[in-house]
Parts: C-alpha cells; sequence; structure tokens
C-alpha cells in the first residue's frame, strides 16, 4: 500500500517555531472569522431577543458539537494529509466529488448572507444603501486576492478583524450588565427544550457547519501541517479556534441580553445594530457597523478560501487558477445578493443549510478514521468518534425538523 507523506512522519518530533505559531493562529482565525461572520451576529441577536436567557442552552450545545466535528475533522486530515473532499473519494469513489459541490452549493448561500451582512455594516457606518455595501465589499475581497501573497495577508487580517471585533463586543457586554447567573442556570435548564431545536442547528450551521469545519484543517494542510507527529499543535489549533468562536458567542448573546431584559425591542431591520445603539448612543450603531463589516468581510474571505480548496480536485485548471476561481466565487456571491434581497433571513438560512451539510461531511471523516487503507497504523480516540456520532446525529434530526421552522421563516 502506497502511504502518503502523513504517514512517513507519523512518529516524527517537531519543534514549534515562529513560522508554526503564525501558521496556527492563522489557522485558528481563519476558521474563527469565518463563522464570526453576520449570520453569526444577526442569528445571535435574534434569537436571545427570543429565547432570553435559556438561549445559553443552545449555545452550549452548538459548542459540544463543535467540539465532536471540529477535532474528529482536523486530525484526520492532518493525519492522512489529504483534503476533505479527497478522503471522501477514497472511503467511496465519487462521494467526494459530491460533497465538493455540496459543498460549494452551501458556501456560496453562506457567502451571499455574508455579502448581505458586510451591506448591513455599511448601512449602519454611512447610511449607504445595503446593496451598494454589498458590492463595495465584494470589491475589497476580491482586492485581497489579488496580491502576489494572498495566503500571508489572509492570515494578517483575519487575525487583527477578529480580535477587534471580539474587543469591541467585551465591551459592550460589560456596560450592559447581563444577568450572569440566570443565564448560567437556564444554560443547564432551560424553559423548554424542544423550542431550541431550530436554534441549535441554525447556530451549528453558522460555527461548524459546510465549509467552516474544513476552513483551519485545509489551511494547515496547505501549509504542510500532515502526520501523527503534528497531532499535539493540530489539537492545540482546533481548541484555540472552538475557544474563540464560544467566547465570542458567549460575549455577544450576554450583551444582547442585557439589552432585552429591560423590555427593550431589537430593530427587525438590523437586530444586533439595535442593542450597540441602545448602549453606546447614536454613536453604537456606527461601532457595531464596523464589528459587523469586519465579521462580514473576514467571512467572505474564508467561505471564499475554504470553498475553493474543496472544488479545485474537481479539474487541475481549478487548482491552477485558485485565486480566479476566489474572485468568481465572490462575484457570484454578489450578484446573487444583489438580485435576491432578505439579508437577515437570508443569513439565518444560510446557517441552517451549512448546518444540514454536516452530518454528511462527518459521518465521511469518521468512517475515513476507522479504514486502515486511509489512516494506516493511527488509532483515532474512542471518545471523539462517539462525540463524532453524537454530532452527526443531533444535527441529522435537528435539520430535518428545522426545515419546516425555516420554510415558515422565509414566508413571514
Amino acid at each position: 500500500m502506497k502511504q502518503n507523506k502523513g504517514y512517513e512522519e507519523l512518529n516524527q518530533p517537531f519543534e514549534i517555531t515562529n513560522k508554526h505559531r503564525r501558521i496556527l493562529w492563522g489557522a485558528v482565525f481563519l476558521m474563527a472569522t469565518s463563522s464570526i461572520g453576520p449570520a453569526f451576529l444577526t442569528q445571535t441577536a435574534v434569537f436571545t431577543e427570543q429565547f432570553l436567557a435559556s438561549f445559553a442552552f443552545a449555545i452550549l450545545a452548538s459548542i459540544l458539537i463543535d467540539i465532536g466535528a471540529q477535532i474528529n475533522i482536523w486530525r484526520v486530515i492532518t493525519v492522512v494529509g489529504k483534503g476533505g473532499q479527497d478522503i471522501a473519494n477514497d472511503v467511496f469513489k465519487g462521494l467526494g466529488t459530491f460533497i465538493a459541490i455540496l459543498i460549494a452549493i452551501g458556501g456560496l448561500a453562506f457567502n451571499i448572507g455574508n455579502v448581505a451582512g458586510a451591506g448591513l455594516g455599511l448601512n449602519a457606518i454611512f447610511g449607504l444603501d445595503v446593496k451598494i455595501g454589498a458590492g463595495i465589499t465584494g470589491v475589497l475581497a476580491i482586492l485581497i486576492f489579488v496580491v502576489k501573497n494572498a495566503q500571508k495577508v489572509v492570515d494578517i487580517i483575519t487575525q487583527i478583524l477578529g480580535v477587534l471585533m471580539i474587543a469591541i463586543v467585551a465591551y459592550v457586554m460589560v456596560l450592559t450588565k447581563p444577568p450572569v447567573v440566570e443565564a448560567a442556570q437556564k444554560m443547564i435548564v432551560p424553559d423548554d427544550i424542544s423550542k431550541l431545536i431550530v436554534p441549535i442547528i441554525t447556530l451549528v450551521g453558522g460555527t461548524v457547519g459546510g465549509y467552516i469545519t474544513f476552513a483551519g484543517a485545509h489551511r494547515l494542510l496547505e501549509a504542510g501541517i500532515t502526520g501523527k507527529g503534528y497531532i499535539p499543535f493540530v489539537n492545540r489549533a482546533a481548541i484555540s479556534g472552538i475557544l474563540t468562536t464560544g467566547i465570542m458567542r458567549t460575549f455577544l448573546f450576554l450583551a444582547v441580553l442585557g439589552v432585552v431584559v429591560t423590555g427593550f425591542t431589537l430593530n427587525p431591520d438590523n437586530p444586533p445594530a439595535s442593542v450597540f445603539e441602545h448602549v453606546l448612543g447614536p454613536v453604537g450603531k456606527q461601532v457595531f457597523g464596523v464589528v459587523l463589516f469586519a465579521a462580514a468581510l473576514s467571512s467572505v474571505i474564508g467561505c471564499a478560501y475554504t470553498s475553493t480548496t474543496f472544488i479545485q480536485s474537481l479539474h487541475p485548471s481549478i487548482k491552477n487558477h485558485r485565486n480566479l476561481v476566489i474572485i468568481i466565487f465572490i462575484v457570484v456571491s454578489s450578484i446573487v445578493f444583489l438580485t435576491i434581497g432578505k439579508p437577515v433571513k437570508l443569513l439565518i438560512i444560510a446557517g441552517a443549510l451549512n448546518g444540514l451539510i454536516l452530518p454528511v461531511t462527518l459521518g465521511t471523516i469518521l468512517i475515513a478514521s476507522k479504514k486502515k487503507s486511509i489512516v494506516g497504523d493511527y488509532k483515532h480516540p474512542t471518545w471523539m468518534i462517539v462525540l463524532g456520532i453524537v454530532a452527526v446525529l443531533t444535527t441529522l434530526i435537528a435539520g430535518v425538523l428545522s426545515l419546516q421552522g425555516l420554510q415558515s421563516l422565509w414566508n413571514s
């Protein structure tokens, strides 16, 4: 059996260098900022207003499912030294191609939401029409992939934007003085778990669904991080990404909760922006606009980048002209949004679509983790497999049950 590079370096120790650290944080923030997009902000605000402190349970559930998905996928990809779509083809011929197309469609839907969110952000900052703002965002994202060292530029930009977003939201959270004790209690014992099914699947779609789960893993893969010797490094990267996303989600949830418990009603046209404006006064709208635009731009970048790492295996010309394909991906996303509209609803539905993709992609990775022809003598931890199966079953069941709720949302 011919083994890839990942097998040859399975037990080789390595020393973490500054280059490794740069790659690690690049992967962490590529994944984190891909999930901390406009859908993330909008979903959190809308659901917090609807479910109040009980929404903490949905956040906890999504983080646990996040762990089950991320750890499994990052480790297997690192050990095998192949992309998710190539591993899927090793599991069953043609499956990888199907998943690549599925990821591309889901990524496109999600990126439409990202572009829409950017339009909302620029609307909050400058009062621009949402569609004009979306067009400007598309142009800026395209310019990033025109430069020669686009990958390094992406690493730097996502880290800066990620830290900026977390810092601003943390500041607003402190000002709102949220009911932390009540939130902690409801996180364990919510008022009605059955009503939280749609929020959970939607959050999962926004944090680990579709392309997002593979964003950091594929970034490490392209940097040459393969083999069992890198597992501790990859574990650290995956957990750091999960914690970064979880911290941002919690800060934003508490910030919104601190406002809505006072009886304040969010503006349905731009729910999260109204929270910042209520807390900070007139300037709050502009401050939130900065957060939303940063989230949207970083997510447009991450979505386009990761989605194309899947479809590049469909034909050599795609891989050879990947930056051009990324640009086309961004252009198509922008054009579709300009003809559809419905930004807030689109953000929530895009997240749910990505959540429905997760059972297929994660299930494939779990099967691959037990096939010696793919992973060799690597032993995937049983607890990770169990956690992964729970994540697959939860998102599969919740995804089916959420379809009716999503249809009602779109028609409302």
